[in-house]
């Protein structure tokens, strides 16, 4: 293969490039996101109502959509110069493979040990726990790398750190979750014995392989009623989609230095951390009228809230304790099949990105996951990183842009998100080699009977 290149193979920043300031989206929205909802009474959270679950720096956060850049602390900024910043890389080999026209860029978010994007947020809310003197926090994960990196976090600043994975994935996924051990956390398989909710969850569906909305539930729980603890939340909360986004501001400033104009941004979207995080500049100029981009939220065609959902006010979590959200959603009940290999388990959708799907200012895309390993397997003899299967669904869609680009000759700029790696995802990539993988699709009724469960406000 040629290695001639007009533009560097990775375009890296300088440690003082590291952006200074989180960029907060909501500022620049003229239709901002509804606010949370109190489960109870169904009016809005304030700040107080939120105090047994969140810290408080981090509330402040999550109602704020006035403020456009908030600081960085100088401790949170010496912990990301350990990763980042994180390089740009230019796909010229996948570009040759396709035969593209195309110019394609992925931002690369998997060179931490925690292998994704999940740290950038991560230390953010174990530093605002640590300097409001609490013992610990709980959480759930899915695939395992939001545990990963807040165990690592919660190490670094000296906090317990208790984890509810799905049970597919602590069962799938035995590696991951002896990384969180490592890093000193818990982890427990949800649903589980340890919490009322888990217990109902196990009685009423017995068997059952879980869900993130499983998940949030028992660590809530749990985090509400221990001294001394707050839950942390790793994707679709505003507070995290603000924290994330540095990887679009390092994306732009890469960009900018070479004059280059993205025509499409695309990333995976589960809850909304890395696609909200990758975004947030770009989504800025859009919204003041300053450029445009083709916007493309990749999700599974498992677990579609997106492209089958219903733009509605939903709870977070499956035991129906958590705040009411208005997002895109299946269902707080919905609970994807085993056989779905990745993450993007949950059930809705970031309120901010739902607000900005409901506009008209981004699309979406729900992908198979056989086509989705297909590409995370051309991706990876050709630029040579096994992505994982979150990332491969940014990848399908990538791949897809490009090729249509060599059917019309145009020259297209294609920017994606890498989100991590999948070294710990070797049991889905040995299904898909072996011929084990299937693709299950919820049906129109398994769909409706969720919905219909929806609370009424």
């Amino acid at each position: 293969m040629s290695t001639t290149k007009e533009i560097p193979y990775k375009i890296y920043l300088s440690e003082n490039e590291i952006p200074t300031k989180w960029y907060n989206l909501r500022a620049d929205m003229k239709n901002k996101p509804e606010p949370l909802y109190h489960p109870g009474t169904h009016q809005p959270m304030t700040a107080e109502d939120l105090k047994p679950v969140f810290c408080d720096e981090l509330i402040a956060q999550e109602l704020d959509d006035t403020t456009p850049y908030i600081e960085i602390p100088e401790e949170i900024l010496h912990f990301y110069k350990m990763y980042r910043p994180a390089p740009l890389v230019r796909a010229y080999y996948l570009e040759e493979k396709l035969g593209t026209p195309a110019k394609i860029y992925y931002k690369f978010e998997g060179n931490n040990t925690s292998g994704s994007h999940k740290l950038n947020s991560a230390v953010a809310q174990a530093y605002y726990a640590k300097k409001q003197g609490l013992k610990g926090v709980t959480t759930e994960t899915g695939a395992g790398q939001w545990g990963t990196a807040l165990s690592m976090a919660c190490a670094f600043f000296g906090l317990d750190c208790k984890v509810y994975m799905v049970k597919v994935s602590y069962e799938q996924k035995p590696f991951r979750r002896e990384v969180m051990r490592t890093y000193g956390a818990s982890v427990t398989p949800s649903p589980s014995m340890e919490t009322a909710i888990g217990r109902k969850i196990l009685e009423e569906f017995p068997g059952t392989t879980g869900s993130l909305g499983c998940a949030i539930s028992e660590a809530v729980e749990v985090a509400t009623s221990t001294e001394g603890y707050r839950y942390v939340l790793g994707s679709v909360l505003n507070q995290v989609l603000l924290h994330q986004s540095v990887i679009g501001l390092e994306t732009k400033t890469a960009l900018d230095k070479y004059g280059i104009k993205p025509d499409i941004i695309i990333g995976c979207a589960g809850g909304g951390s890395n696609l909200g995080g990758l975004i947030a500049p770009f989504m800025g100029e859009k919204l003041r009228g300053e450029a445009d981009y083709r916007v493309i939220a990749v999700e599974p065609k498992s677990c579609p809230s997106f492209t089958r959902g219903t733009f509605a006010f939903d709870f977070c979590d499956t035991g129906m304790i958590c705040p009411l959200a208005k997002m895109y959603t299946l269902g707080s009940g919905f609970i994807p099949s085993a056989n779905h290999a990745g993450g993007l388990r949950f059930h809705g959708m970031s309120p901010v990105l739902s607000q900005l799907y409901h506009d008209g200012y981004m699309e979406a895309v729900a992908v198979e996951q056989t086509s989705v390993f297909e590409a995370a397997e051309e991706f990876a003899r050709c630029e040579g990183i096994l992505p994982a299967p979150e990332s491969s669904h940014a990848i399908r869609v990538a791949i897809d842009e490009a090729l249509k680009c060599k059917e019309t000759g145009e020259a297209k700029t294609i920017v994606f998100g890498l989100t991590g790696t999948g070294y710990f995802d070797m049991v889905a990539y040995e299904k898909f080699h072996s011929g084990e993988m299937t693709d299950y699709i919820p049906t129109d009724e398994e769909i409706a009977a969720s919905v219909a469960k929806l609370p009424k406000m």
